[in-house]
């Protein structure tokens, strides 16, 4: 790995240093290794950087690059890789997206840049109905084009359950991680996971010794949605994180699906309300993501890839008008324009636990939209 690589892993694990941060050093220093290289000063005059940040990358940069170094042992140790944004076999998928994460950890087949990928996504407490639905939507797509990727959680519920079909048909599937790869959680699932690796994979933008903490899982939501061409929600109720990968997927101007239910189904609430909010288009098999995406049984890598990089290739309905509600975090971002979340909280007197509960409800309406380095800002 090259030394512009390594020094690029250091620069992220730095703490407080994030990917947007990453993007302005990059931009203003030309390189990873020539931002590690600056001093304090010189780091604190980027924008956006501040003098707290530059003193605390110059004091740990050596601690960062010892840490890079070990993990790039451990990937080769275990077989895995690492990719950097600079780098030619990044996802080219999640290049498109205006936050993609700066490195990313990866152990399995090489399948990232597949010509189909769908990411399947619902609730843990899934039921019968939707776990034959899940099924019925995997084996459509081994039928329709036998290349397909399956992207999910590996949570409990629909996500293990994408990922199980997606083994038993043949099909390439990829579970992203909301920790390092030197672990599997929940741990009842670590068989699938080595089941997984033959043909699919494991992906996370967690170095190894990451544990899953809670906040981890909502932000992985956003590469489920980031690497694939479109996102099927199966079953959801009115809150879940089945729907933040659904809104992240809109942001990122790919398609998105959701599977109806009864109206008296809490599990079915979700996807109920991203259909009647033209958020998310009706179907109920292969064939309809199919012909909606407008693939045929044998598509090409640039035919899917030109529609993930550009926001107005995906077939979806327009998205009715909402008003924004009066709350804390809508007045900081209207008096404050894009803002990082950890200052949502500071300036909103919430936890940023309670300030992401109000972006989630905020990204499901499309109100707010997400820029790198967890910055947050209104939909004008």
């Amino acid at each position: 790995m090259s030394e512009e690589s390594r020094a690029l892993i250091a620069l992220k694990m730095i703490r407080g240093v994030g990917d947007g941060i990453v993007r302005t050093l990059l931009q203003h220093f030309g390189s990873a290794v020539e931002a590690l290289a600056a001093t304090a000063e010189q780091l604190a005059e980027a924008a956006g950087v501040g003098r707290e940040t530059a003193q605390r990358i110059t004091s740990d940069r050596e601690a960062a690059l010892q840490r890079a170094e070990r993990e790039q042992d451990f990937a080769q140790k275990h077989g895995a890789r690492i990719y950097t944004l600079p780098d030619e076999a990044y996802p080219t998928r999640l290049r498109a997206c205006p936050d993609a994460p700066s490195v990313v950890y990866y152990r399995g087949a090489d399948c990232l840049n597949a010509a189909h990928i769908v990411s399947i996504v619902g609730t843990r407490r899934c039921t019968e109905y939707g776990l034959a639905m899940t099924a019925r939507l995997v084996e459509g797509l081994a039928a329709a084009d036998p290349s397909t990727v399956v992207i999910s959680g590996l949570a409990y519920g629909i996500d293990v359950n994408a990922h199980r079909n997606a083994l038993r048909v043949g099909l390439p599937t990829i579970g992203v991680l909301a920790h390092g790869l030197d672990k599997i959680y929940p741990a009842a699932h670590r068989q699938i996971a080595a089941d997984m690796l033959a043909r699919g994979g494991l992906l996370t933008d967690y170095p190894s010794g990451t544990n899953p903490a809670r906040e981890n899982f909502l932000l992985r939501n956003r590469l489920i949605a980031a690497l694939a061409d479109a996102t099927v929600v199966v079953e959801s109720a009115e809150r879940g994180g089945a729907l933040s990968t659904a809104a992240h997927a809109r942001n990122y101007g790919r398609s998105v699906f959701a599977v109806p239910g009864r109206a008296t189904d809490e599990h079915s609430a979700g996807c109920l309300h991203l259909i009647a909010r033209g958020r998310a288009e009706l179907i109920t098999s292969a064939a309809d993501l199919c012909q909606l995406m407008g693939w045929t049984q044998t598509g090409t890598l640039s035919d899917a890839t030109n529609r993930s990089a550009h926001p107005s290739a995906p077939l979806r309905p327009p998205v009715a008008s909402v008003p924004l509600p009066d709350n804390a975090v809508t007045r900081v971002l209207l008096a404050e324009g894009a803002t990082q979340i950890n200052d949502l909280a500071r300036l909103s007197d919430l936890s940023v636990r309670e300030v992401m509960a109000v972006l989630f409800d905020l990204e499901m309406d499309g109100l707010v939209t997400t820029l790198p380095g967890g910055v947050y800002k209104l939909v004008k």
